[in-house]
């Protein structure tokens, strides 16, 4: 394990934060988009997304001297491992003035719920705000350890 393992794990985890957080304002941004793409000669309404991660294996380096004795190979981070799109049906919504109202006044509204959205949200963002105490602090550690080789 080297001497930035730590911050790099941050990183990720950082990168990755960031990537849900814009997910999310994305999903919040179409919640009442109701002509997102065209499929079969029909509007579709938005449909939200989520992100994925997984755990990001270390360096080649690393694991090859874990399998030669030092035990099984941590983890070196998190990555994105797909955006995907959630299957919940559309809401519909009673409004015959709606030029997307099917013929029964009908509108097929997205799935997006904007409370699930802010919570997710903010879970999102304190993990940003954990990730970044812990690079500070991995940071501080490096700084205390080039004192005291002073």
């Amino acid at each position: 394990m080297g001497l930035f393992t730590g911050m790099n794990i941050s990183g990720s985890a950082l990168t990755a934060e960031r990537l849900r957080m814009d997910v999310i304002s994305s999903n919040m941004a179409n919640a009442d988009t109701t002509r997102a793409e065209k499929v079969n000669g029909q509007w579709v309404p938005y449909r939200r997304k989520m992100v994925a991660f997984s755990t990001q294996p270390l360096s080649f380096r690393d694991q090859l001297a874990a399998a030669a004795g030092q035990g099984g190979a941590p983890d070196g981070g998190v990555r994105v491992s797909a955006i995907v799109e959630d299957d919940t049906p559309f809401k519909l919504v009673y409004d015959p003035s709606n030029p997307d109202a099917g013929p029964d006044g009908y509108v097929r509204m997205p799935n997006v719920n904007p409370l699930n959205e802010m919570v997710d949200l903010m879970s999102a963002t304190r993990s940003y705000e954990a990730n970044v105490t812990v690079l500070n602090a991995n940071k501080s550690m490096l700084m205390k350890a080039l004192q005291i080789g002073r």
